[in-house]
Parts: structure tokens; C-alpha cells; sequence
């Protein structure tokens, strides 16, 4: 076997572990049948599965982000590892509320960022990663961009629901879903968190910019997007204190940030990693 498919080998059975998961949640959980729509809770041997995939794909993460010695980073790791941590954050949450009826959805978008780093292995080496400025600011930032990213899938399961409901539509994948309210509850919670955590990256960045770089931060396109999508995220919780927002209204807001966000590292790196070729 070559070393670099010895590299990557964890990412490739990471995704089709994923893979086989979602499939498997999908057609206990959402899949029609003439049986009663009564949904199973999560079991035993599914909380670990799910568990020992995340053990993999960690492991292939930490290799290909500090395998060399050196801190690398690219899009593929930024996605692969916003969906590791989303995996996670609903694993968690699995043991305090019903999560088995979300998972045919984001075990297959996990399976597909944990293949991302094999397809697109261009990745550059991070400056001042031994820093501990600079690990706050990154950790800091990547648990906003992971939280962030598991609201905005949130709220993609949350308008279905809705959506469902409207139409009157019983179905099993309706049934396997939390309550409405719980799923509103657990999205504004996750919005809270990433957003104080987006403001210790912001804060960090801009304290600690000086003493890493030698220069004040620079305006530039990825500080304006993560600015602007702070700025969405406070509009929306003031929104939810003073006017009550809920529903659609906050689904928009929570997708309209997520969006912005997204640009301010991800689709940056995709354009000059992958369109232009400059890792």
C-alpha cells in the first residue's frame, strides 16, 4: 500500500463508515413503510458506531493537520473538520434529547467532507501555529464555524418540520424528529454559543494580530465576511429578545449568517486552492 494512501486511508473508511450509518438511519428512521410509524430510539450499538467513527476520523484529522510537524490547513480540512465537530456536537446531544431522526442527514454530509481531504490535498502551513494566541484564536474560530454550520443544517431540518406541518403531511421522517419547540430551543442554544465563540476569534484575532503579524488587522475580504456575519447573527438574537423571533423569520436570519460565514474562510480557500491553484 503506497504512503499516501496509507495517509488518507482513515478518511476513506471514515466516509463509508458515515455513509453506511446515514443509510442505515435513513431506512430505520425515515424510510416509509405499512409498519406503524412508531420511531425506535437510538441504540446502544448505534451511539457507539457513530462514536468509533468519530475516533477515525479525528484521528486522520489530527495526522493531516500536525502528521508533519508543522500546523497545515486548507478548505478540505476546514470542511472536514466543521462536520467532525457537527457529528460530535449531535452525538452529545443524543444523550439528552431525541437526535436519531436528524442523523440521515448529516451523516452523509459528513461522509462527504471526510473524503474531501484525499480529493483536494493541497494545503498550506499555517504561520505561528505554536503560538497560544493563536491556537485560542483558531480553536475559537473553528468551533463558531462548526456550530454555525450544525444551525444552519439545523435549521434546513427545522423548515421541513414546519413545512410538514403546514401541509399536514404525516410521515415517518416528520415523527422521527424531535418536537418543533425542542428544535428550536437546541438551534437558538447552538446560535448563542457560536456566536460568543465567534467573538472570542474576532477579539482574539484583533488583539493578538499586532503581536503575531507586526501589523494591525487587515481588512480584507475574510475579516469583512466574519464581521458581517457576526453583525447578522447580533441582529437576529436582538431580533429573538425584543421582537420574539421565531420560525421562518429566524431560519432566514440563521441561513443568511451561516452563508456569509462560510465565505469568510471556506470559500476563500476553495478559490485560490482549487480555481486558481494557490495553496
Amino acid at each position: 500500500m503506497s504512503p499516501i494512501l496509507l495517509h488518507f486511508l482513515p478518511h476513506y473508511l471514515a466516509s463509508a463508515l458515515y455513509g453506511l450509518l446515514g443509510f442505515h438511519f435513513w431506512r430505520t428512521r425515515w424510510a416509509e413503510t405499512d409498519k406503524p410509524m412508531v420511531t425506535a430510539p437510538m441504540q446502544p450499538w448505534e451511539r457507539w458506531g457513530i462514536f468509533g467513527v468519530l475516533l477515525l476520523h479525528g484521528g486522520g484529522l489530527y495526522d493531516g493537520l500536525f502528521g508533519t510537524g508543522d500546523m497545515r490547513f486548507s478548505f478540505s480540512f476546514a470542511l472536514s473538520l466543521m462536520l467532525w465537530l457537527a457529528v460530535f456536537i449531535y452525538w452529545m446531544e443524543s444523550f439528552k434529547a431525541r437526535m436519531e431522526g436528524l442523523q440521515p442527514m448529516v451523516l452523509p454530509l459528513a461522509a462527504l467532507c471526510a473524503i474531501l481531504p484525499p480529493l483536494f490535498p493541497s494545503a498550506h502551513v499555517l504561520p505561528h501555529a505554536d503560538s497560544i494566541g493563536f491556537k485560542l484564536h483558531f480553536m475559537a474560530a473553528m468551533l463558531a464555524y462548526s456550530l454555525f454550520t450544525l444551525s444552519a443544517l439545523h435549521a434546513v431540518f427545522m423548515g421541513f418540520a414546519e413545512r410538514k406541518l403546514h401541509q399536514r403531511s404525516l410521515t415517518k421522517s416528520l415523527t422521527s424528529l424531535p418536537p418543533l419547540l425542542t428544535m428550536e430551543a437546541l438551534l437558538f442554544r447552538m446560535i448563542i454559543a457560536g456566536f460568543l465563540l465567534l467573538t472570542a476569534a474576532l477579539g482574539s484575532g484583533l488583539f493578538f494580530s499586532e503581536t503575531l503579524f507586526g501589523k494591525a488587522m487587515v481588512l480584507d475580504h475574510k475579516t469583512v465576511f466574519a464581521f458581517a456575519s457576526w453583525g447578522i447573527f447580533a441582529a437576529l438574537l436582538a431580533g429573538r429578545q425584543a421582537y420574539g423571533w421565531r420560525g421562518r423569520t429566524a431560519l432566514r436570519w440563521t441561513m443568511a449568517g451561516f452563508l456569509v460565514l462560510l465565505m469568510a474562510y471556506v470559500g476563500s480557500r476553495f478559490v485560490l486552492e482549487v480555481l486558481l491553484h494557490r495553496a
